[in-house]
């Protein structure tokens, strides 16, 4: 039996059995794929609140990625989320930026950035925006911009969870 598993934080790991044979590789891709809403529902129930910070941007595409995706599909599953946009992300609270950002076989980041923004928060982090210039009016509608102390009192806050990437 095969293992998926999805790490909430260091101290707890939720796994899910699927229950299929490894060997069968289009049998695995179509379980994996149907089963993949049981999965993030399973990781909403242990946290349901989840802190995604996002450090990378473009400098390194699959890491900035998939912190979005995480985000976009814990908010899909009914977790509280509030994604944080933090050093080399902090580029994707302007418009536009989002809509230019490239990775093969990833979804859209402006999509995910939309999904959370639709049913989470999003925050700019108020020194990485002074680092780079971006005044709040600069940003995307609906992203507020605020410092170390909002973040730590969302990751602080009873049944969160908090994923750095």
């Amino acid at each position: 039996m095969t293992r998926v598993g999805c790490t909430v934080s260091r101290s707890s790991y939720a796994v899910v059995s699927l229950g299929h044979q490894p060997y069968d590789k289009s049998a695995r891709a179509e379980r994996i794929s149907r089963n993949r809403p049981n999965v993030a529902r399973y990781c909403a129930a242990m946290a349901s609140g989840l802190v995604v910070k996002v450090t990378a941007g473009e400098d390194a595409p699959e890491r900035c990625a998939q912190a979005f995706n995480v985000a976009a599909v814990a908010v899909a599953s009914g977790a509280r989320v509030s994604l944080w946009l933090t050093g080399e992300s902090s580029w994707f609270a302007l418009p536009g930026r989002a809509e230019a950002f490239e990775l093969p076989h990833s979804a859209p980041l402006a999509e995910l950035l939309r999904a959370v923004l639709d049913g989470g928060t999003v925050t700019l982090c108020t020194q990485c925006a002074a680092r780079r210039n971006i005044s709040a009016d600069d940003v995307i509608n609906g992203i507020r911009v605020s410092g170390a102390q909002t973040f730590v009192e969302e990751v602080l806050a009873p049944d969160t969870q908090a994923l750095v990437y």
